[in-house]
């Protein structure tokens, strides 16, 4: 007798059904966006005060340092992210828990009830489901992360933010944001609005004009790494300078190098608005306490974990462009020079990425990548596709069915010394892995 799939939750079948509203490819708009929110009484009006934050990599991870801080100074703080890795509720906490099924689905409901049918998507719909519960529920402050973009991003329509903040910018969704770095930095700078202070991290050349101009014109005040403020490691802490002075903190508990970027972009943001109050101490707590899943994070047990070889270092990071890939090679230079071990990379893509620009990062590192299919995505790229641009950087490449599998490839191999094994190349591959392994995000 065949097993009978599980049923899906009423929150499933909300979001199925959403999802077929809008089922063309992504069109940047904010038409629909004010629709629905006119048809909700404007929820995105009774917020309380927004830190808005665009950019290409490190938004989660520098929201994630925002969100510690402000917790440890006391405060009740509103997060609003994606894409999420196993749940959709990861996307919307409220006052610090994420928020249960039943209000979530409700809130869709009222959204969808509103929309009348029209088209929209899951993401604008998720957002203003997200405004709904943020307008209804008390908070010191909200953490908005921008979906997409910036400028047509359905979370731009927050009129004043607290803070506009613009993670490092990079080559990314070039169908949707353009094929330039000035061109996405545009997009990205589009958070801008007048009168608002904007915080960048250090940017190329290319994006760092674009962004000063774009300050320039709002008249906002421009507070930018590397010019207003700086940050870096010294004898294992961080270390942060501005023109209110220093502060001398515990390295960050996420691992990376960039971490310490990410943290001190968090850091500047609170110091460069007026609205509350941040003690060192709890810049300190919020560091050093900063959760965020699937960046560089240590996997040590659970079932995925259990397929590979004893004593294997077993990572996850969702990195998947040239950026993110080079940024998780720095890391693994930094474990390397702790404790040398052979690697190995395990890796699914989407099929619309540059695999052959993010894989490049790996190959001073390791000759052996195993390509997997990222399970119930339709666009993901094919294991065999991705093992040719492997070929083709002149690395060892196979292929596996899943994960899993190859985990127990690798467990087959004779190394002298355990390996240590990086799977990446997707949020979404990243979402399944937690999801399998059974260490969901909390």
């Amino acid at each position: 007798m065949s097993a009978v799939p599980p049923r899906q939750s009423p929150l499933d079948d909300a979001v199925a059904r959403i999802s077929k509203l809008h089922p063309k490819r992504i069109d940047l708009t904010l038409g629909r966006m004010w629709r629905v929110l006119e048809r909700l009484d404007h929820p995105e009006r009774r917020l309380p005060p927004v830190i808005h934050v665009a950019g290409t990599n490190g938004k989660g991870s520098t929201v994630a340092y925002l969100r510690a801080i402000l917790e440890a100074a006391g405060l009740r703080v509103h997060v609003f992210t994606s894409p999420y890795l196993v749940r959709i509720n990861e996307c919307v906490r409220l006052a610090g828990t994420l928020v249960a099924d039943d209000a979530l689905r409700d809130a869709l409901l009222e959204c969808e009830r509103a929309n009348g049918g029209e088209p929209l998507t899951l993401f604008e719909i998720k957002t203003a489901a997200a405004f709904l519960l943020f307008a209804r529920s008390p908070a010191d402050v909200l953490l908005l992360e921008v979906g997409l973009g910036g400028r047509l991003d359905s979370t731009n329509v927050v009129e004043t933010p607290l803070a506009s903040v613009i993670t490092p910018v990079g080559i990314d969704h070039v169908e949707f944001l353009g094929g330039s770095l000035a061109e996405i930095a545009g997009e990205k700078a589009g958070i801008i609005k007048p009168g608002v202070p904007v915080i960048c991290a250090e940017q190329s050349p290319e994006a760092e004009v674009v962004i000063e101009q774009r300050a320039k014109r709002m008249r906002s005040p421009l507070h930018a790494a590397g010019q207003h403020w700086h940050v870096h490691a010294e004898h294992g802490r961080l270390v942060y300078q501005d023109e209110s002075g220093l502060l001398d903190l515990a390295a960050p508990r996420l691992f990376g190098r960039h971490q310490f970027d990410n943290a001190g972009l968090a850091i500047a943001t609170l110091r460069a608005q007026d609205r509350f109050s941040i003690e060192t101490t709890a810049f300190e707590r919020g560091v050093t306490g900063a959760e965020w899943p699937a960046r560089m994070q240590r996997l040590t047990s659970g079932r995925i974990v259990d397929q590979a070889p004893r004593d294997a270092e077993l990572w996850l990071d969702g990195g998947h462009n040239a950026d993110g890939g080079r940024i998780a090679a720095a890391a693994l230079g930094d474990l390397e020079e702790r404790v040398s071990r052979p690697l190995v990379v395990i890796t699914g893509m989407m099929g619309n990425k540059d695999a052959k620009g993010f894989l490049a990062n790996f190959a001073g590192l390791t000759r052996h990548v195993i390509a997997v299919p990222i399970p119930n995505m339709e666009n993901a790229m094919p294991p065999e596709v991705l093992a040719e641009a492997v070929r083709a950087l002149d690395m060892r490449a196979e292929t596996a069915v899943s994960v899993a599998a190859a985990l127990r490839s690798v467990a087959r191999l004779a190394y002298e010394i355990p390996p240590r094994i990086l799977i990446t190349g997707s949020l979404y591959l990243a979402g399944h892995v937690l999801s399998e392994n059974g260490t969901p995000p909390a």
